[in-house]
């Protein structure tokens, strides 16, 4: 069987499912993986995966170069034929489903990470976007042979009532999973606090309340490391100027260390993950590498970041969206209360590892394959028992 994996960029591929490629040619699938070109898509071959360029523009929305991505995908497919087609990301999701309509791939998969710009934004250009993007969810998801998944049933309830899909074609896996075992706590002698916000540098994630909030604190008199470790996404309208966050650098309240590749580094150095975003996320991919690595998490009350932190208090702390100062004193209260710091913590590497380990999602996602194909042998391949509809409280 053929199984073909498409993104919007090789480096999503090669961070968040490379373990599923290697599993599915492991049980003897035939694995593709597809996506635009980028410096990750030729780390694949040594690991035995083969890589196709789809190319894809992650900048505004141009309808003549959208129409070229679309006739890629579609060319894409009437030469690989692949038995399933799984697509990451909303745009790969409506342009790889459409494209799978055409050339009559029998089975789809349309794995969405969160609802993104589109309908996370308010600016002119996202309210433009967001009738034309559901006309073309409603259009191109809802179809018999294939599954939307979402990472969060704050997700699924919203597709649904909107009418978007089917409620029986929804599917929920919470998160791309982490590998547990290269994320996990490291000892390390307790003294000054350090604190990492580690993700795409936009404004929705909430990097301008963690600058404020790192001033408060200074001025609040507080010694803490305070680290901001991500890159500029020049593909979203609203990330954050290069030349600001070096300033930001420059004036010495965060440490900004750029994209860091090996993350599992970094935060064995740190004790607390920070994620104050109002985006719209799907389970984010930093809090639960924070998690396993058991730093105590500090997000906020928003779809995706609550299933990484479900009890204020008990396994992680909630603050409100675009509040600096709540921001400050959840930080400021972990640097002062260490046991505290290190409850949240330990419960967090719990929950990560019962909940959000890579071979959790890499089952679930066996299973979703043989819901569609029906392939006894993909259903055996998928041993692990399936995780608890909640997390652990």
């Amino acid at each position: 069987m053929k199984i073909m994996l498409f993104a919007n960029t090789a480096w999503y591929l090669y961070n968040f499912r490379l373990g599923t490629a290697i599993r599915l040619r492991e049980l003897g699938h035939d694995v593709l993986l597809a996506s635009p070109s980028d410096p990750y898509a030729s780390r694949f071959e040594r690991h035995g995966l083969r890589w196709r360029e789809v190319p894809m523009c992650r900048g505004r929305v141009d309808p003549l170069r959208e129409a070229r991505t679309v006739r890629a995908i579609v060319a894409a497919l009437r030469d690989e034929r692949p038995d399933v087609l799984h697509n990451f990301t909303l745009r790969c999701a409506v342009y790889g489903a459409f494209a799978a309509r055409v050339v009559g791939i029998p089975s789809v998969v349309n794995a969405i990470t969160g609802m993104g710009y589109v309908y996370a934004g308010d600016d002119s250009l996202a309210r433009v976007l967001r009738p034309l993007l559901t006309f073309l969810m409603r259009r191109t998801l809802d179809r018999r042979s294939s599954l939307l998944v979402l990472q969060n049933p704050d997700d699924a309830a919203a597709v649904a009532r909107a009418g978007l899909v089917d409620l029986l074609r929804i599917r929920v896996i919470r998160g791309s999973g982490v590998d547990t075992e290269r994320f996990h706590p490291v000892p390390h002698e307790e003294g000054r606090l350090r604190v990492v916000l580690a993700s795409r540098l936009l404004r929705e994630k909430g990097v301008e309340e963690f600058v404020e909030a790192a001033r408060l604190l200074r001025r609040g008199g507080r010694d803490i490391d305070v680290v901001l470790s991500g890159a500029p996404d020049p593909g979203n309208p609203h990330s954050i100027a290069p030349e600001r966050v070096a300033a930001w650098h420059a004036e010495g309240i965060v440490r900004c260390v750029g994209h860091v590749d090996d993350m599992a580094s970094l935060l064995a150095t740190a004790d607390v993950m920070v994620l104050p975003s109002y985006y719209g996320e799907g389970v984010p991919r930093s809090l639960i590498e924070g998690a396993a690595a058991g730093l105590a998490i500090v997000t906020t009350d928003m779809p995706g970041c609550r299933e990484v932190v479900v009890r204020d208090g008990v396994d992680g702390l909630l603050v409100p969206c675009k509040d600096a100062a709540s921001l400050a004193n959840a930080i400021a209260r972990l640097d002062a209360d260490r046991p505290l710091l290190r409850r949240l913590a330990s419960r967090a590497r719990a929950n990560a590892v019962a909940h959000f380990d890579q071979s959790i999602v890499i089952d679930q996602t066996l299973r979703l394959y043989a819901e569609l194909l029906g392939c006894q042998q993909l259903r055996a391949a998928a041993v692990s028992p399936a995780p608890a509809e909640e997390p652990a409280r």
